[in-house]
């Protein structure tokens, strides 16, 4: 297969700056492999997307030193390894060890480290398992002792898409939260990049005057030696800014977010650059109607981009098309137009019942569904095999209580259609009720406990009616300024899936907290993202009415009780049908 970069769309004139909007002409994209819903050698598992739930597939896809792409195979716990220049081939299987449940992947060198809640360094063992279907090898892999802890190029490149630890609970709890820091503008950043182009290099991110444009220095590490001055210049306002690779031909790769002030207007790019600091081009990363993954993006050696794109009926690996350009001002990089289909509905009327609450309380609640830890009794963690749904959505208990039966655990579980206060989820589990459910297919079940990606958000709201995704944008108000999110608000996309807003870190990504059966491993925890990727994925920011003093009729059963329902388990569909609101 030719290289990426010798198949670039031709751009006739180098304007003052390039404008990828709705009506022009984007750069080829090629589908360099295509894997089906399955869990044989060409295929990766895949959770068809449900009401309140978004499509749940392989999490991560990044290129070792010999130009393979490994791609994460989340729910099928392994990891899928092929050469991007011969598709036609078989990968190779590379199966993860049972204690590790991770939601990104990065190689450096003959290093395989994932995360799950922190970095886990893996290597191949040789030993050969069965293999589902011919083709390439199934290697299992084992878990080594290592310093990842101390390793800062390790930490450099996990936090490059969010997966880094999560600020500082009392700092987050605290009235004067960082949220407002980004009228402040960001502060000087270092990241630590091992290129392959360079070797080690540090990259010092540093801002010019304005929101729109920094200046990034890049010295080796060993010489101390400065080998580039970059400056990248947006027409809005700089998202995050992340230093990713300089190639086989020292061409530098740095992915940035232009933000207006105008959710509908973000974009995503990687741009390159040459040795002597100059702007060649632009990669536009397809973001647009694609669920959340952590790791979207890589570049190989030789210098091409790959995008990992997840539909209902397989995974793509998109080789990103490049735009040259030459003598550009700034990058003005726009999505395309979104499907109209995931605007909110706008006719949808109800009354939310509500407890009084203010912003500090919201976060407080958040935080306790969050941090709650509650022992797994073997009722509570159910029979096995855990069959009960069917595809890949049959694995009804969530990812992280796999093999906790009898251990202490954090967070409430993801449950599918599930709500309900954290007193009530406490007492269900003393009573021995199943804990979550992953099924997003099927119908709620009556069985089990925990909260959905809503029910959770409308929990930390004070609701006690259970708003649907669909229904929020009834009782929220848009924020049509990304940057005017505050602790307390929402992230939503009407039909999919809502995160509780809690602050922009000071390198301006969004830090959430959200119920999610991947990005989450299937409960409540925090996260965070490029803030970017989540508005070009349809995310619509938006803040709930009560907390911006405008007139909310409060219903008498918001004052209701946090104590569990006398009621019967399995009278919980009747509740669910009662409770819980759609459009």
């Amino acid at each position: 297969m030719p290289k990426l970069r010798n198949r670039l769309l031709s751009f006739a004139s180098a304007a003052a700056a390039i404008v990828l909007a709705a009506h022009g002409a984007f750069a080829d994209d090629l589908i360099v492999k295509r894997f089906g819903s399955g869990n044989s050698s060409d295929t990766v598992g895949i959770a068809d997307a449900g009401e309140d739930v978004e499509l749940a597939g392989p999490q991560a896809l990044t290129s070792d030193a010999n130009g393979d792409l490994l791609l994460l195979d989340q729910l099928n716990q392994r990891i899928v390894r092929f050469d991007p220049k011969r598709p036609a081939e078989d990968p190779n299987i590379l199966e993860m060890p049972a204690s590790v449940q991770p939601n990104d992947l990065i190689v450096r060198k003959d290093e395989i480290m994932v995360w799950d809640n922190g970095i886990h360094t893996l290597k191949e063992t040789g030993d050969p398992v069965s293999t589902r279907g011919v083709g390439g090898s199934t290697i299992r892999l084992e878990e080594i002792s290592s310093r990842d802890v101390d390793d800062v190029f390790a930490t450099s490149a996990f936090a490059q898409m969010g997966s880094q630890p999560p600020g500082n609970p009392a700092d987050l709890l605290d009235q004067n939260t960082r949220a407002v820091a980004i009228k402040q503008g960001r502060k000087l950043s270092r990241q630590y990049v091992a290129s392959r182009g360079q070797g080690s290099v540090i990259a010092d991110i540093t801002p010019d005057k304005g929101e729109n444009s920094v200046l990034i220095e890049v010295r080796t590490m060993d010489s101390d030696e400065t080998v580039a001055h970059i400056h990248l210049r947006v027409r809005d306002k700089l998202g995050a800014v992340e230093f990713l690779e300089i190639d086989n031909n020292n061409r530098f790769y740095i992915l940035g977010e232009n933000i207006p002030n105008n959710a509908s207007g973000a974009g995503t790019f990687v741009a390159r650059y040459a040795l002597n600091g100059d702007l060649e081009g632009v990669y536009e990363l397809p973001l647009e109607n694609t669920p959340i993954t952590r790791r979207f993006v890589t570049v190989s050696g030789d210098g091409d981009v790959y995008f990992l794109r997840t539909q209902r009926t397989g995974v793509e690996v998109v080789g990103v098309g490049f735009r040259p350009l030459r003598n550009a001002k700034f990058i003005d990089v726009r999505p395309r137009i979104q499907d109209a289909r995931t605007a909110p509905s706008s006719d949808f009327k109800a009354i939310a019942a509500v407890r009084p609450s203010n912003r500090q309380q919201v976060i407080e609640t958040a935080f306790a569904f969050e941090g709650v830890q509650w022992l797994v009794t073997p009722q509570n963690y159910g029979a096995d095999p855990d069959t009960s749904c069917s595809g890949f959505n049959r694995i009804r208990r969530p990812w992280y209580l796999q093999g906790k039966m009898g251990q202490q655990v954090r967070g409430v579980p993801y449950c599918w259609g599930c709500h309900g206060s954290l007193a009530n989820f406490q007492a269900l589990m003393q009573r021995g009720v199943k804990a979550g459910n992953v099924c997003t297919k099927n119908e709620p079940r009556n069985d089990v406990a925990g909260v959905d990606c809503s029910a959770f958000v409308s929990a930390s709201w004070g609701l006690s009616v259970h708003y649907t995704t669909a229904a929020i944008p009834a009782i929220a108000k848009p924020v049509s300024d990304p940057w005017e999110l505050r602790p307390g608000d929402a992230l939503n996309k009407p039909g999919s899936h809502v995160m509780l807003f809690l602050r922009f870190t000071p390198d301006r990504r969004a830090e959430v907290m959200e119920s999610s059966t991947g990005g989450c491993n299937g409960k409540v925890c925090r996260n965070i993202y490029p803030l970017a990727s989540l508005l070009a994925r349809g995310y619509q920011p938006v803040r709930f009415k009560a907390l911006i003093d405008d007139n909310m009729l409060v219903a008498q059963s918001a004052y209701a009780s946090d104590k569990p329902e006398k009621s019967d388990i399995s009278a919980a569909p009747a509740r669910n049908a009662r409770r819980r609101v759609h459009r």
